[in-house]
């Protein structure tokens, strides 16, 4: 007989062998699944975001399983449609979920900053950042290559006019573009909040103005005319106590340079709710 023949007899009776032995193990050894567990994993959107301070989907399903104490309204993107399923499955009375969105504190688009220089490379904030700070002439503000809007699984981020925009009423919070924007400038706040401060500049005034003319000057009127002292100048840069503001928009109306916006910032699950 052929060698190359016998040779391949061997090796497919091999095969043979091996698999009915994997066959045959996968039903010995087979661990039951949790249906708990299974139907929980399906109410989770799988965005893996870890918003939940869990280690994706997976984990927050499993440690609903294995502790009664994890809340069941812990995923921001499934939102109160998860969070009622879940409570369902585990008997658990529900509990409305804080819906979140992302927002962006720079507003230095071509109208109102330019560049230092012109950057060939790769289209990655990250990598843009490594060369001198990136191409802006403003190193704390956007550098407009898209990393964060890469990682949204919602499309809810769009680069216009050289700068990042967030679309809250598509955004559900998962809080991938905070994580993925190296210059950190993407917060995620409670979409019943409404006022927020579109400058990450912890320069000098001066010094701010010779590079973007919406930059935060540190002049303090915002924080002289909040009613509520939601609003402080720390670092040159005005910050707000989301816990203390009632969007009354005082702040926004004394900024000199008007980067204190106020806006309707409602996320998806809001949107669609309404």
């Amino acid at each position: 007989m052929n060698p190359i023949l016998i040779a391949a007899i061997v090796v497919a009776g091999i095969g043979a062998v091996c698999a009915v032995m994997l066959v045959v193990a996968s039903k010995f050894f087979a661990v039951p699944e949790d249906e708990t567990y299974s139907k929980i994993r399906e109410c989770l959107p799988g965005a893996n975001c870890g918003a939940c301070g869990y280690a994706g989907c997976d984990g927050y399903a499993k440690a609903l399983c294995e502790d009664k104490s994890v809340k069941a309204n812990l995923c921001v993107p499934g939102g109160d449609t998860a969070s009622k399923k879940i409570s369902e499955i585990l008997g658990v009375e529900f509990e409305d979920v804080v819906e979140k969105v992302a927002v962006i504190h720079c507003y230095g688009d071509c109208e109102h900053t330019s560049n230092k220089m012109d950057y060939v490379g790769i289209e990655s904030c990250e990598a843009a950042k490594l060369m001198y700070g990136g191409q802006g002439k403003c190193v704390f503000g956007c550098m407009g290559f898209g990393d964060c809007a890469k990682v949204c699984p919602q499309g809810a981020i769009c680069i216009k006019n050289g700068i990042a925009h967030i679309d809250t009423r598509k955004c559900i919070g998962c809080g991938l573009c905070a994580k993925a924007c190296p210059r950190k400038l993407i917060e995620i706040v409670d979409d019943v909040e409404k006022v927020l401060v579109t400058c990450n500049n912890t320069e000098k005034g001066v010094l701010v103005r010779g590079k973007c003319s919406n930059g935060c000057i540190g002049c303090k009127k915002c924080e002289k005319n909040c009613p509520e002292g939601a609003i402080t100048v720390t670092d040159n840069l005005a910050k707000i106590d989301y816990s203390k503001c009632t969007h009354c928009g005082e702040c926004a109306k004394n900024c000199p340079v008007g980067c204190i916006l106020v806006s309707d910032l409602s996320g998806l699950h809001r949107y669609v709710a309404e």
